[in-house]
């Protein structure tokens, strides 16, 4: 699962280069968009096999949902209502017990003033609407390039930090730190048990 911020240049050579580069893991990919991607060309790239656009899989006893929540010319996020109607349609009729959404923006804040301008600015209503499914576990989100883990409203909200660069956390203007890429690997389990390690990357890491 890729949560989004794929290229910067906003042309079509980096999404062909991104499907070179992950084309070859033999393993399928679904990608949602972030701030820096432009849609129109992500999902012309990104829709076929083994590349899935904001799509849903079910794989034992879970559903793992991806949702757009960008808004074109725009750094911060937000879910349209018509992307929240889907969702909870896709989460009221699976048959799948347990549900993972993936986002790009942090639908919680995260005390950064700088960050917290630009996160879902209707992150209280995404996360009312998850809860009351009862079925939903997990939110997973990026853009923030930094990691969080903490449970809303009996959700796991969990943010892992970029695969580039790393922005400081709790800073009130701009700022990154040195930390080196990174990303997150989780089990989900039948019973609706889950585990996840956040995995630094550096130049002696067996990625």
């Amino acid at each position: 699962m890729v949560t989004g911020d794929l290229i910067q240049d906003e042309s079509t050579d980096a999404y062909a280069n991104f499907h070179r580069q992950l084309g070859t893991l033999d393993l399928p990919v679904y990608c949602i968009p972030g701030n820096h991607d432009v849609r129109p060309l992500m999902r012309e790239a990104l829709s076929a096999p083994p590349f899935h656009y904001c799509d849903s899989v079910e794989a034992g006893g879970w559903l793992i949902a991806g949702l757009d929540s960008c808004v074109g010319g725009e750094a911060g996020g937000h879910i349209e209502a018509a992307d929240l109607t889907r969702l909870e349609s896709i989460t009221t009729g699976t048959q799948a017990n347990h549900v993972m959404v993936c986002l790009h923006h942090p639908p919680v804040p995260m005390g950064s003033a700088w960050l917290d301008t630009v996160g879902l600015d209707n992150g209280p209503e995404f996360i009312a609407s998850m809860a009351s499914s009862g079925t939903v576990r997990i939110a997973i989100f990026g853009h923030v390039h930094q990691a969080y883990d903490a449970e809303h409203s009996g959700i796991a909200i969990i943010g892992t930090p970029s695969t580039c660069r790393q922005f400081a956390q709790h800073s009130v203007a701009f700022a990154v730190d040195d930390n080196p890429p990174a990303y997150r690997r989780f089990n989900l389990y039948a019973d609706g048990r889950f585990e996840h390690e956040l995995i630094w990357v550096d130049e002696e890491s067996d990625v």
